[in-house]
């Protein structure tokens, strides 16, 4: 059977928001689309069954995290991480980028050899090479891999964020060489330069010499105020090419993506539906609630009267409320199934008033409705 070969259609604009969609061989995303996270091969509490009900198109997986477990071995023996957990549609890999920072402890950069890890599981060595990571998001058989970057913590320091943009795109040379030549999938170039606009733009245009099939600004997200956030990508988005998907790296509060959109992003990931849901926060058309709280305690009404996956509209707040107070497990399942399945009407309801011009007053009803 012949496979799809990946591609990018910008459909319409409305100023600078695109619609747009990805045509990929485990099928189209609609985008501006948001990625739950599945790191470890599942996002956290939720069944892959109904991820699939939520009309997410796409999810995310970790390279650094899979290739400690299960290994590739297993991976290799499943034909990959879609028949490993029983997901059909696309998968988008992390290199072990964002690991490179967040256990920078247990880790070092060599920008001949790569990062080399100490395994936060059982303290072995382990070198992640640009090539390795190919190899192992081939392995997972991602439909988008990231190229592997360096992405610095918050700063202001411009010979550090200069040396992540020297090592990020030598890095993304090798990983180019590595992915070859397979139509079917896509490689995505990764921006470094933190909050300066020469260098953002210095680093977009090293990348558009490589060429990608899609571009990702990265090293964002890491701890700045969103009106910093949203000021770089303003500056230096329209530097990416139009006719590729643009990707904000780890940028998932509601107002994060709206301000992004805005700003001509189409594609989003964070834990923030799941990690929410497991501390008892949920996201609802009238904005964040803390089921926690003693308010919700004699409440009938349901958090989505309108979701009919595992019965959610039929959970009260009050019952909600009550299985955070008991500890109880399926408190976690139920509202980061919502968060879920409420970020992915959100996503549909930013596309449709793309394609009817009204995102602006959807972007001025909504954009502080989450704060």
């Amino acid at each position: 059977m012949t496979k799809t070969n990946f591609s990018f259609e910008l459909i319409t604009q409305s100023e600078r928001a695109r619609l747009g969609k990805i045509i990929t061989s485990k099928g189209i995303i609609e985008t501006p689309a948001f990625m739950p996270v599945g790191t470890q091969g599942t996002v956290k509490g939720v069944f892959t069954d109904d991820i699939t009900k939520t009309g997410t198109q796409i999810i995310l997986g970790n390279t650094y995290h899979l290739l400690l477990r299960p290994g590739i071995e297993v991976l290799e023996k499943f034909g990959g991480l879609h028949e490993f957990m029983n997901w059909d549609k696309p998968i988008l890999t992390d290199s072990g980028g964002y690991q490179i920072m967040s256990l920078s402890k247990l880790n070092k950069i060599d920008i001949k050899i790569g990062a080399i890890f100490k395994s936060h599981l059982d303290g072995k060595k382990i070198i992640l090479s640009p090539e390795k990571s190919i190899q192992v998001q081939k392995a997972i058989n991602s439909d988008i891999l990231m190229v592997l970057d360096e992405c610095p913590k918050l700063t202001k320091n411009k010979k550090i964020l200069n040396a992540a943009i020297k090592v990020s795109t030598e890095w993304g040379k090798r990983c180019k060489i590595e992915f070859g030549n397979d139509k079917t999938k896509a490689l995505f170039g990764i921006a470094q330069g933190g909050l300066f606009k020469d260098l953002r733009i210095e680093s977009i245009s090293k990348l558009k010499e490589i060429e990608f099939d899609g571009y990702a600004m990265g090293g964002l997200a890491v701890g700045e105020k969103q009106s910093e956030m949203l000021r770089i990508l303003n500056e230096t988005v329209n530097h990416l090419p139009k006719d590729k998907p643009r990707y904000l790296m780890g940028a998932g509060t509601p107002s994060d993506i709206l301000g992004a959109v805005k700003e001509g992003i189409d594609m989003f990931d964070c834990v923030l539906p799941t990690r929410s849901g497991r501390t008892g926060l949920a996201f609802t058309w009238e904005g964040k609630l803390n089921l926690k709280n003693s308010k919700f305690q004699s409440d009938e009404t349901p958090l989505n009267d309108k979701c009919d996956i595992k019965d959610l509209k039929k959970y009260s707040k009050s019952y909600l409320n009550h299985l955070i107070k008991a500890d109880e497990m399926l408190a976690s399942m139920l509202i980061s199934l919502n968060n879920i399945y409420f970020y992915q009407q959100f996503m549909r309801e930013i596309r449709d008033n793309i394609k009817k011009g009204t995102f602006n007053k959807f972007y001025k009803d909504y954009k502080n409705k989450f704060d």
